[in-house]
């Protein structure tokens, strides 16, 4: 018997002793992770690096949920890999990074609503974000052309004066609101299936304690310190702060984007001030400093993706990752466009392409990498009330 057979039956034992349950039937990915926390479960030496191993630690085996679970815990620092003693070229071969990667890229179509468009993550490439941004852009050109309106000074930078208020809501607002439901769904689909359960195996009360951990783990990105907090690993051993740093301008320069269209919707619905709005107003001077982080944020993203090591993550989730990050900074870099241009003659043209970049960021919302915002969140906020409450194995350092 090898090595590493012996070490899982040692494993299984110990669980049966334990009373734990037979592992509920894995697919090849998910085994996989099954495998190496097994043995992660048996070392122990990177308990304190970051929530995962914590987390394992109260398990002796780990069924689909488990797995969906821990792999979204993971933010893919890369320490674990670089401090492990069963790492390639070791027969264990342990991995953890490149198979969480490969189970989370798993879990968005497990989870994704509609089931059957769980599917579109196969097909979420550079290329076809792109394509369809410039599809969407191009109709939108080609109307404004047979109009005769694409290339003109429009007074006081009016873009209500090329798309009507009311056509842009008609247009936006059903895309925007299938992509809030559609995630909202697979979120209640995941937390469904990953909640903690209370020792009397109901559901576990959240208190606020948990809550706001969970909200200051996910705001303050804690997990990409690395676990010795220097940061990710990027193309070498090497840690690097840049991935936390670049991830910080993308998140809250889309949330401030995101908050000056809505402080806009209250003005317009509220207040009945119209837009354009001066560069002074609140909205523009969310929209700027939003802006600014939608573009150098994503820039950084796509810079360390190209360069990061086969071995950190899943190669085969790249394209869905880059095109998210494409697409968040054709959002950003077009808005700000937009906004240089829309008192010349190049505004109708520049509006027509920043419509295009966001309604392709709205379609692909709930079936691309935005996904793993919502699902990390729960996984956060599970570890956060799991941790609080005594463990059925005793085995941990918690």
């Amino acid at each position: 018997m090898s090595s590493l057979e012996s070490l899982t039956a040692l494993t299984r034992e110990a669980s049966a002793l334990a009373g734990g349950l037979p592992m509920a039937r894995l697919g090849p990915a998910e085994s996989e992770v099954a495998r190496q926390m097994q043995i992660c479960n048996a070392c122990r030496y990177c308990e304190g690096f970051c929530a995962v191993f914590p987390a394992m630690t109260r398990r002796l085996e780990f069924d689909a949920p488990d797995v969906h679970y821990l792999a979204n815990l993971c933010h893919n620092c890369g320490a674990c890999l670089h401090a492990c003693q069963y790492a390639p070229p070791n027969a264990f071969a342990v991995n953890v990074p490149q198979a969480m990667a490969r189970v989370r890229h798993q879990t968005y179509q497990t989870y994704a609503w509609p089931r059957a468009f769980g599917a579109l993550y196969q097909r979420n490439g550079v290329v076809v974000a792109i394509a369809l941004t410039l599809a969407l852009a191009a109709f939108l050109a080609a109307t404004l052309a047979a109009r005769g309106t694409l290339w003109q000074t429009v007074e006081g930078g009016n873009f209500y004066a090329i798309f009507p208020h009311g056509i842009l809501v008609g247009m936006f607002g059903p895309v925007f609101g299938f992509a809030c439901l559609a995630l909202v769904l697979g979120l209640h689909n995941f937390w469904r299936d990953v909640r903690p359960l209370s020792p009397s195996g109901g559901a576990a009360p959240i208190d606020a304690a948990a809550g706001a951990q969970a909200a200051h783990d996910a705001m303050s990105l804690t997990y990409l310190g690395g676990g010795h907090g220097e940061g990710c690993h990027e193309s070498d051993d090497g840690a690097t702060l840049w991935r936390r740093r670049f991830h910080h301008l993308t998140a809250y320069g889309f949330g401030l984007c995101f908050a000056a269209t809505s402080v806009a919707t209250l003005y317009h619905y509220g207040l009945g001030r119209i837009a354009p709005y001066p560069f002074l107003s609140l909205p523009v001077l969310l929209g700027t400093i939003g802006g600014i982080g939608l573009i150098i944020g994503p820039a950084g993203l796509f810079w360390l993706n190209l360069k990061r090591h086969p071995d950190h993550g899943d190669v085969s989730t790249r394209p869905m990752d880059r095109a998210f990050i494409a697409l968040l900074g054709l959002c950003g870099a077009s808005g700000m466009a937009l906004l240089a241009a829309r008192s010349g003659p190049a505004m109708p043209l520049t509006l027509a392409i920043h419509l295009g970049a966001v309604m392709a960021f709205f379609l692909t919302l709930p079936y691309g990498k935005f996904a793993h915002a919502p699902y990390r969140v729960a996984a956060l906020l599970k570890f956060a009330v799991e941790k609080r409450m005594p463990s059925r194995l005793r085995l941990g350092s918690d």
